[in-house]
């Protein structure tokens, strides 16, 4: 059975040298070009979403992430009612609110 299978036999040749500082110091940097790149942008946008969202007033014309422009009705904590035609109101989360336009945006729309 042993012309199956060879047997494996060790090289000899050391470990290199300080391999586990290398690979600890690899996974850091690879960590903080993560951290630069991808979470520090994203908790950057949440911040200023929410600082629009707590700026958001009556009158104001605002875009949906769903495309929907309207001019704000009223503001509850969760929710707020967006006019988007004569007589047509849509109530609508308020995290769902992307952007807001400047004054006169529906009119021109």
């Amino acid at each position: 059975m042993d012309f199956l299978i060879s047997n494996a036999y060790a090289e000899g040749a050391a470990a290199p040298a300080g391999g586990g500082l290398e690979m600890i110091l690899m996974m850091a940097v690879f960590f903080a070009i993560m951290y630069f790149m991808i979470i520090r942008p994203q908790q950057k946008r949440a911040k200023e979403h929410k600082q629009m969202l707590d700026a958001l007033n009556k009158g104001d014309e605002v875009v949906t992430g769903g495309g929907i422009l309207g001019k704000v009705a009223s503001i509850t904590d969760n929710f707020i009612e967006l006019t988007i035609a004569d007589n047509v109101t849509v109530k609508v989360q308020k995290q769902a609110v992307a952007t807001v336009m400047p004054k006169g945006t529906m009119k021109s729309a």
